[in-house]
């Protein structure tokens, strides 16, 4: 699949002393590119959560190469790399200046439960939402 790419605009709040973004804001980022990438396939996640579906994150990883700072407009690159219908990961790619600065990289792993925190087999019982995201991972 294509990335997906999420524009932003870095807070003074989110940064430390020095104007550099605190490095746990990055995973914030992530799962905000996450869940708009949800709402532009008409999946929100709320919606989602109210029909008894939840999609905890199961690892993420994030490695810094170049500090994003107060101010700074950053671009983040994100695709669904893996999709098997029960468990899902995605990669990140953070970029400032128009795409010249690679800054950040990283991925992360979610399953799909029920409330009950039990598996769903998104195939079988979600099958609208199984076909929407399994049709971007086959759109490499």
């Amino acid at each position: 699949m294509e990335s997906m790419i999420y524009r932003r605009k870095v807070n003074y709040y989110e940064t430390d002393q020095m104007s550099i973004v605190h490095h746990s804001n990055y995973i914030r980022y992530f799962e905000e590119a996450r869940l708009e990438m949800l709402d532009q396939l008409d999946l929100n996640y709320a919606r989602m959560e109210q029909n008894g579906l939840i999609i905890p994150v199961l690892f993420v990883d994030c490695k810094y190469l170049q500090p994003l700072l107060y101010g700074d407009t950053f671009d983040l690159h994100l695709r669904i790399t893996k999709y098997d219908g029960i468990k899902m990961e995605l990669s990140y790619e953070i970029y400032k200046e128009d795409g010249k600065v690679l800054c950040t990289t990283g991925c992360s792993g979610h399953c799909f439960l029920d409330k009950e925190m039990k598996p769903v087999r998104m195939k079988r019982e979600y099958p609208e939402i199984y076909q929407k995201l399994k049709a971007l991972v086959q759109a490499e």
